[in-house]
């Protein structure tokens, strides 16, 4: 997955015992192979994609509140709900969407929620790799400040990744401009930057949500910097309504974005303008948001989605390709989190790698064809179907479809009770 989407036709990777690639090439410069293992593939090995935002642990709220706009939503049906969650709750949760996007092929999420601990867990449990942004609000009964430094607590006890494989990375998750006071956005950058820490939160996703940081600042993306934010690590959700100056901004401050174009679409929050971030050179990722309001985790439908409403807004047939939107899913997602070491299959990076099945009718033109028309078959036909195998960190999580992990029936009853106890006093 290098930038121009290669493919080797006859390759070999080679991992190292401690979880990283030490070799991908072609068989016939591959170094001997003294390993202890080795295992021959037949279809297509490729990085794990990278979900560059998500809500996983919502499983248990799929469908709620499914035919309203993003405030309603959120304000009537998803923060009330939400308010009943316990530990227990988003651990079943988590744990569900872990195995739901391995599946898929996703090795790496981006993961804002609360009961953070008990997301952690269910990542490490599944075998999934996350970068975990605790969330929080200024609202009744939350207190930001207590969340910024239990944040601070749990990196400077256990350091930025933790877990084996460094499968889980801390960062910060103040919700968004509109739920939190400019002091607070102000706190989160400078402890963030201190500890040189991802901050994941959403901007500009609809129009309403913030017309008086608008008002006051002349955009989101202003207020971010006037606060600090822009000149560390930060991941900007969804992104929808920016200015020709706010996507400069981005791209002069190493802004990352993460393209939600399902959700987006669900909640008539609007289209991106991928377009321009792209002519500006932001990082831009692709993200499923939560599974409640998408309704799955699938980014190879996030793909599909990116590409027909970019053609579609710009009357480009050409304005994104099956092989520049399977770079968006991999190493884009990953530059848009400020990782070098996931996203790809090259020396030094983890082993996430992801086995797809050629067998099905999306493949019966067969692989002996030309790069671009093996992309359109992979992005455009097969997608999420195809795969049959993951490994992170050089461990392999599925096998033929099913989590190595995690008993998948016992993970779904338990979101079912989650979703009982949350939703009792959700209006209809």
């Amino acid at each position: 997955m290098d930038p121009t989407c290669s493919v080797i036709r006859d390759g070999v990777v080679d991992v190292a015992t401690d979880g990283r690639i030490v070799y991908c090439g072609p068989v016939a410069d591959a170094p001997p192979h003294h390993g202890s293992c080795a295992t021959r593939l037949t279809g297509i090995l490729m990085p794990g994609l990278v979900n560059a935002h998500a809500h996983s642990a919502m499983t248990p709220l799929r469908g709620a509140g499914g035919d309203l706009p993003l405030m309603s939503w959120l304000e009537d049906v998803i923060w009330p709900a939400e308010a009943r969650m316990r530990p227990a709750d988003a651990y079943a949760g988590m744990l569900l969407g872990c195995v739901e996007m391995l599946q898929h092929g996703v090795t790496t999420s981006a993961e804002m929620y609360m009961h953070a601990e008990s997301v952690a867990q269910a990542a490490l449990t599944a075998g999934s790799r996350i970068l975990l942004a605790p969330a929080y609000f200024d609202l009744p009964g939350s207190s930001w400040q207590s969340a910024v430094k239990e944040i601070e607590r749990w990196i400077d006890a256990d350091g930025l990744r933790l877990g084996p494989g460094e499968r889980v990375e801390l960062g910060y998750g103040p919700h968004s401009a509109y739920t939190l006071p400019v002091e607070a956005l102000r706190t989160t950058a400078a402890s963030a930057a201190a500890r040189g820490a991802l901050v994941h939160i959403h901007v500009a996703e609809s129009l309403a949500e913030d017309a008086d940081q608008r008002a006051a600042h002349g955009s989101v993306p202003r207020l971010l910097k006037e606060t600090g934010l822009t000149e560390g690590r930060l991941l900007a959700a969804h992104a929808v309504h920016l200015s020709d100056h706010d996507v400069q901004l981005f791209a002069d401050k190493g802004v990352g974005v993460a393209h939600c174009p399902g959700s987006n679409a669900k909640l008539a929050s609007g289209v991106a303008a991928l377009p321009a971030l792209r002519e500006a050179s932001v990082a831009v990722g692709l993200g499923t948001d939560g599974p409640a309001s998408n309704d799955d985790l699938d980014l190879w439908e996030e793909m599909r989605l990116a590409m027909m409403l970019a053609r579609v807004v710009s009357g480009d047939a050409m304005a994104l390709t099956a092989s520049e939107v399977l770079v968006m899913a991999t190493r884009g997602g990953a530059a848009a989190l400020g990782r070098n070491d996931i996203g790809a299959l090259a020396p030094g990076m983890w082993a996430d790698m992801i086995h797809l099945s050629v067998d099905g009718p999306h493949f019966a033109a067969g692989l002996d064809v030309p790069d671009q028309h093996l992309m359109a078959n992979l992005v455009w036909g097969a997608g999420a179907r195809a795969v049959r195998d993951v490994w992170v960190a050089g461990e392999q999580v599925l096998s033929d479809g099913q989590s190595e992990r995690v008993d998948q029936v016992a993970a779904q009853r338990a979101v079912a009770a989650a979703a009982a106890h949350m939703t009792t006093t959700v209006p209809k």
